[in-house]
């Protein structure tokens, strides 16, 4: 069992969680991921670890309530428990040797950028941010990143905080001012790290992205998160979840990543209902 020592609402569906886990912290890396259950009776999920602290023996999730599992991992609170919180997992994000980066991060996929962006910062490397989110309601980790920054631009689809557009106006406006960038690191939604990497190929700027497809077992041994890079088919778990961009096949993880979105839907209202039922 694994206790909650923090909870915090970063925005109206985004939950930050702090899991006393200490094997897990000693090994963590930005980019790896953990795959916990809440319940005994629960689902498999796979969260990206979004910071550590070794001493103190935590390892930090933010979650998105999409569906029944993250709906009631979010209808716990401090001091409780979880079942199963088990990793590292996956490959840790290349950061060695970079000089320069261009961290692009979108929505709830700030909480995956943020440690790798804080992992260069430390290493000495210039680090360029790049965050998006609908609008200002929905902005995560603006403090966070602006300490491990040399330059951080926000931006919102209404134009309610920072400049109005998207992620891909202001790492185009950074390239046409004469940025040489040693790798662009990308982590949002699919549709974005799509654009991003069609961006960057005309500039002939490497670009690396984080995948994160339907996960069950972490270990390649179910095929649950198969995907298409450079024609040959990888799984997320076990050879990512970072991959080339310009390689990977990104309608189709774009198809198979929408197939359950109304049985998650479903389930969450469903869950939903049982606890108001429970607390009536």
């Amino acid at each position: 069992m694994y206790r909650i020592v923090k909870k915090k609402s970063l925005n109206p569906t985004v939950t930050l969680m702090k899991i006393e886990a200490p094997a897990v912290a000693k090994a963590a890396e930005p980019g790896q991921f953990i795959i916990l259950r809440v319940d005994e009776e629960g689902e498999r999920i796979p969260l990206t670890i979004a910071d550590f602290d070794r001493d103190a023996g935590t390892v930090t999730i933010i979650f998105q309530i999409v569906g029944a599992t993250t709906q009631k991992l979010n209808d716990k609170e401090e001091g409780e428990w979880i079942c199963d919180f088990a990793g590292p997992l996956g490959t840790a994000t290349h950061t060695e040797g970079l000089k320069k980066v261009a961290v692009v991060g979108g929505g709830v996929g700030c909480a995956i950028a943020y440690p790798v962006a804080k992992k260069l910062h430390n290493l000495g490397c210039e680090v360029h941010s790049i965050v998006g989110f609908r609008s200002k309601d929905l902005l995560i980790l603006e403090d966070e990143f602006k300490a491990v920054s040399d330059e951080m631009l926000i931006m919102t689809d209404d134009g309610s905080y920072g400049e109005k557009g998207l992620v891909t106006d202001a790492l185009k406006s950074l390239l046409d001012a004469g940025n040489k960038y040693d790798q662009v690191i990308v982590i949002g939604p699919l549709i974005m790290m799509k654009f991003v990497c069609k961006l960057t190929k005309e500039y002939g700027v490497k670009t690396i992205v984080s995948m994160n497809p339907i996960m069950i077992d972490g270990t390649g041994m179910c095929g649950g998160c198969r995907l298409t890079v450079g024609g040959e088919m990888k799984f997320a778990c076990v050879d990512g979840p970072d991959f080339d961009g310009h390689l990977v096949d990104f309608d189709e993880a774009m198809a198979r990543s929408s197939m359950y979105r109304e049985f998650e839907q479903r389930e969450r209202e469903k869950t939903c209902h049982l606890f108001q039922k429970e607390a009536k």
